[in-house]
């Protein structure tokens, strides 16, 4: 027998909310309040992060331990020549070198990027194909060309192009081991340069040079004001990597008898047979000049990096340390029970019950 619509039970309604007692005041909690108290936040499982950092740090340390415990490395052997005076002789050198072919190899390779810029098609394609042929052959073979140049030209001369000479050398008397480094290194690292400013030149926005036209500025102010600065941040971290590659191979100049760092530990192991230790001396020292001119180069990017972002310029090394330093200061002071801290929270909470107080009030 069904029952009539007006005499069924009513409906139960769900049970009212607790009340949740916050300060001096007693609010109404409802379900998200109750969830968001009672919820944990539980950090995110990185379990292949941890597992790559541990096997990345045990073949760190395992190496760190075969370099300290080899004794087949003479570290005493090695404290005793890494600053004797013949390596120190070859190291300067080296650096010498380096500066050099370098200098010049960028001064040359700015003419032949503009070479490479210019309307004239016969000004490009000459330093396409100079840039084509050092480029396509190996450096080692360049410098063996230019120390046996005096099997294809036995004299140089300076004078009337086709017609009398005026000024004539020998070619053996000219080019000598370290002028023959000095040379074909430079002209090697030319071709490079070329394409490296060629194309900082390129990255600068087009409109600007219209601009700086249209504002009646000359082409020396615009290459000196705008082209150049905004070209550098395309340049310096190439260019850096360049003097890198630059000083590691002055070493492949050893084959010509020139004294520079490697050649230097190479005399010294060929009279004592201590190969390895030698070798290590070599390897501590292009570390050490490579790490330097690392730090450089930072910082000069970092200087041709001023206004190419909203964020401002990149931290230092140092800059990091300090925030780091603050970072645990901060998290130390946290932790550290004392009564400060105790007496803060209390007035904290005498606050924000005074609040919530004046808030129903209102």
């Amino acid at each position: 027998m069904a029952t009539p619509p007006d005499v069924l039970p009513a409906p139960s309604s769900p049970p009212a909310p607790a009340p949740i007692r916050r300060g001096a005041a007693t609010t109404t909690a409802t379900a998200p309040d109750l969830w968001a108290a009672t919820a944990r936040i539980v950090p995110r499982r990185r379990t292949g992060q941890w597992i790559s950092a541990a096997v990345a740090l045990l073949l760190f340390a395992m190496a760190v331990n075969s370099l300290v415990r080899n004794k087949a490395f003479q570290w005493d052997v090695v404290a005793e020549w890494f600053t004797a005076t013949s390596v120190m002789n070859g190291l300067t050198l080296t650096l010498w070198l380096t500066a050099v072919t370098l200098g010049l190899g960028f001064v040359l390779g700015t003419v032949l990027a503009t070479m490479r810029l210019s309307a004239n098609p016969v000004l490009r394609t000459l330093s396409w194909i100079y840039i084509w042929i050092f480029r396509s052959t190996p450096a080692l073979v360049q410098l063996l060309l230019f120390f046996n140049i005096g099997a294809l030209y036995p004299t140089l001369g300076l004078g009337i192009p086709f017609g009398p000479e005026f000024v004539t050398v020998r070619t053996v008397n000219l080019f000598g081991p370290t002028f023959t480094a000095v040379v074909g290194l430079t002209l090697l690292e030319a071709a490079y340069a070329a394409e490296v400013v060629r194309g900082g030149i390129l990255s600068v926005d087009r409109g600007q040079l219209e601009a700086a036209a249209a504002l009646g500025l000359g082409r020396w102010r615009v290459l000196r004001r705008i082209v150049v600065p905004q070209a550098m941040r395309s340049i310096v971290p190439t260019a850096g990597n360049m003097l890198i590659s630059a000083l590691k191979g002055t070493s492949i100049i050893s084959v010509l008898a020139v004294s520079d760092l490697l050649y230097s530990v190479q005399l010294v192991y060929l009279q004592s047979y201590q190969v390895i230790p030698m070798l290590m001396v070599a390897t501590l020292w292009y570390v050490v000049i490579t790490t330097v001119l690392s730090v450089g180069q930072f910082y000069v990017e970092r200087h041709f990096a001023k206004g190419a972002t909203r964020e401002g310029l990149p931290p230092t090394p140092l800059h990091r340390a300090r925030a780091a330093y603050r970072r645990l200061r901060a998290v130390a002071d946290e932790a550290a029970p004392g009564e400060t801290g105790t007496s803060g929270t209390g007035t904290s909470g005498t606050d924000t019950g005074g609040t919530a107080t004046g808030k129903d009030a209102r």
